[in-house]
């Protein structure tokens, strides 16, 4: 299993508090069951962490022509038409996923095309299934557009635990859906805002993965 570069020095820093707290415990706890209780939770929580930042290789199967891939492992939260007031300011499909703690958190593009703007909005950190979240929270926003002219907008939203957004997109860079866009630490949200006929290839509540559901088909 492949660590994503961002979980490389955190889990160094987790592995070294780790060792230390556990070093005292193997010398001079001499209750047998407490020791091992102390160990088997500390090697529990590191295997936790290890897991939050793996990053598996994927390839969308699909066909990639005006295909609307899901930028984030979770669960479909929002599937609406909402006004999209920062960007665009008019109405557009929202698909929302929402990510736990146990999902891969490596972002990545939804679309093929050219990215056309990135912005990092300052934020509350309200928790990431909340509606307000959109809106409220700690955001970046990364539109781009996609190889038939149309703009689509993803937005990496923090939540009550994840406190860092990183986003690799920058302005004039070329995308593909197979590669990174970012990564959100310890829990959160993505947001898809979409052309309005566009059509939607998944339901309110629908489990995604990564780089491999499609969302959608641009017309």
């Amino acid at each position: 299993m492949k660590i994503h570069r961002e979980g490389k020095n955190i889990l160094l820093i987790f592995f070294i508090i780790l060792a230390l707290l556990n070093l005292p415990v193997y010398l001079w706890i001499k209750i047998t069951w407490l020791a091992y209780l102390i160990h088997a939770a500390s090697i529990i929580f590191f295997f936790l962490v290890v897991n939050f930042f793996r990053s598996p290789k994927r390839h969308f199967k699909g066909n990639p022509k005006n295909a609307i891939v899901a930028p984030a492992d979770g669960v479909v939260v929002v599937l609406e038409e909402v006004l999209e007031d920062e960007y665009f300011h008019d109405k557009r499909m929202q698909v929302s996923i929402f990510m736990n703690i146990f999902n891969v958190h490596a972002n990545w593009f939804p679309v093929a095309g050219k990215v056309i703007h990135v912005s990092h909005q300052q934020g509350r950190f309200m928790a990431a299934y909340l509606p307000k979240s959109s809106t409220d929270n700690e955001r970046s926003t990364v539109v781009i557009k996609a190889e038939n002219g149309e703009e689509i907008l993803v937005r990496q939203i923090a939540g009550a635990v994840a406190r860092r957004i990183v986003t690799y997109a920058e302005v004039g860079d070329t995308c593909d859906i197979d590669e990174h866009m970012g990564f959100i630490k310890f829990g959160s949200r993505v947001d898809l805002y979409l052309p309005l006929d566009c059509d939607i290839k998944v339901a309110l509540h629908d489990k995604t993965i990564g780089d491999l559901t499609e969302i959608a088909r641009l017309k």
